[in-house]
């Protein structure tokens, strides 16, 4: 099988400074970072408290990117009331 598109792709860093620094030194652009938490990250990553730092970066002809993200952490708080089923 060949692969014929990739919009995006998503690495995980311990340092996202770093990867974003390295990165646009290969002539990628930021595009935007935000912080993810909540309820719908915890399900989409399948575990609980999850908050996550997202950078992605562009080519200057936007024809394909990347986007990282710092290492996920648990939000420290109480005891989940999630139940798995």
């Amino acid at each position: 099988m060949t692969v014929l598109r990739m919009d995006n792709v998503l690495l995980v860093v311990d340092d996202l400074e770093a990867a974003k620094a390295f990165f646009a030194e290969l002539g990628l652009e930021l595009e935007g970072e935000t912080v993810v938490e909540g309820q719908s990250v915890d399900r989409l990553i399948g575990l609980d408290g999850v908050r996550a730092t997202i950078a992605s970066m562009r080519t200057r002809t936007a024809t394909g990117g990347l986007s990282w993200t710092s290492s996920t952490r648990r939000r420290r708080s109480g005891p989940s009331q999630k139940t798995r089923r």
